[in-house]
C-alpha cells in the first residue's frame, strides 16, 4: 500500500470498485469501511486511549498484519475514522443572510460528532487534513465565510482556529466523561469535588488573587455547551465583512 496519503486513497477506492475484489478469499473480506466501524466501536465502548492497531484485529479477528494491506498505521486510521466523522456532517448552501448561523451550526455538528466518541478529537488535531471527507467540511465553512463577505485570507485562520477550538473541547468534555456521573453517590462526590474547589480558591491569599477570589462563581460557571456557544459565537461574531 502507498505510504502518501493520495495514492493510498486512490488505491483504496480502487479496490472498492473491482467487484472481484470483494469475492476473491475469505467470506467477510477485511476492507477500510469494515476497520473504521472496529475502531469506531472501540472508541465508543472504550474509549481513544484504547485504540490500537492490535485492537481492532482482534475486533475482526483477524491479525495486525491483515489491517497493513488496507491501512498504513495509526495515523493513517485516524484518517479514516475522522474522515467518517466528517462524512456525516450536513453542509447547507451559502447565505450571505445567515452565514454567522451556518457556521455555528457545522462546528456543533462536528462537536456533537467527537462527543459521541470519547477521547477521538485527539486523532483530528494530530492529523493533516488530507482526508476527502474532512476536506469537504474545510470547503464547505470556506464558501460560508467568503460568502458572507469574510475576506478570504480571515476565513481561513478563523476555520483553524474554531477546527483547534472544537476538537479541544470535545477533549476536555471526554476527560470530564470519566467523572461523576448520574446516580445519586456520583452526583454527591461530584458536590464534595466542587465544594473543595471553592475552598481552595477561597483560601488564596487575598492580596494576591483578589480577582480571583471575587469571581469564583463566574470562573467556574457554565452549564450544558454554554461555554462551547459563547466562544464560538466570540471568534465568528469578530470575522468583519468586507465593504
Amino acid at each position: 500500500m502507498p505510504a502518501d496519503p493520495r495514492q493510498r486513497r486512490a488505491a483504496r477506492n480502487a479496490h472498492a470498485a473491482d467487484p472481484a475484489s470483494s469475492r476473491r478469499g475469505r467470506k467477510d473480506p477485511i476492507t477500510a469501511e469494515r476497520i473504521t466501524d472496529a475502531a469506531l466501536e472501540i472508541v465508543a465502548g472504550q474509549g481513544y486511549d484504547a485504540l490500537t492497531m492490535r485492537s481492532v484485529a482482534s475486533a475482526l479477528q483477524t491479525g495486525p498484519a491483515s489491517l497493513y494491506a488496507h491501512v498504513v498505521n495509526k495515523a493513517d486510521l485516524n484518517e479514516l475514522i475522522i474522515g467518517r466523522l466528517c462524512a456525516a456532517v450536513v453542509l447547507p448552501e451559502p447565505d450571505r443572510a445567515v452565514w454567522r448561523e451556518q457556521i455555528v451550526d457545522v462546528c456543533t455538528q462536528l462537536r456533537d460528532q467527537y462527543l459521541s466518541y470519547p477521547g477521538i478529537s485527539r486523532a483530528a488535531m494530530a492529523m493533516g487534513a488530507t482526508d476527502l471527507d474532512v476536506l469537504r467540511v474545510a470547503e464547505g465553512m470556506l464558501g460560508i465565510l467568503v460568502t458572507g463577505g469574510v475576506r478570504p485570507q480571515d476565513a481561513a485562520w478563523a476555520i483553524d482556529a474554531l477546527y483547534l477550538y472544537v476538537g479541544a473541547y470535545a477533549l476536555e468534555a471526554s476527560l470530564q466523561m470519566k467523572r461523576p456521573g448520574d446516580n445519586e453517590e456520583d452526583r454527591e462526590a461530584g458536590r464534595a469535588e466542587g465544594d473543595e474547589l471553592a475552598q481552595r480558591f477561597a483560601a488564596l491569599p487575598a492580596v494576591s488573587f483578589p480577582n480571583t477570589r471575587r469571581y469564583f462563581a463566574e470562573l467556574t460557571s457554565g452549564a450544558g455547551h454554554e461555554r462551547f456557544d459563547f466562544t464560538v459565537g466570540l471568534i465568528v461574531g469578530n470575522l468583519t465583512q468586507q465593504a
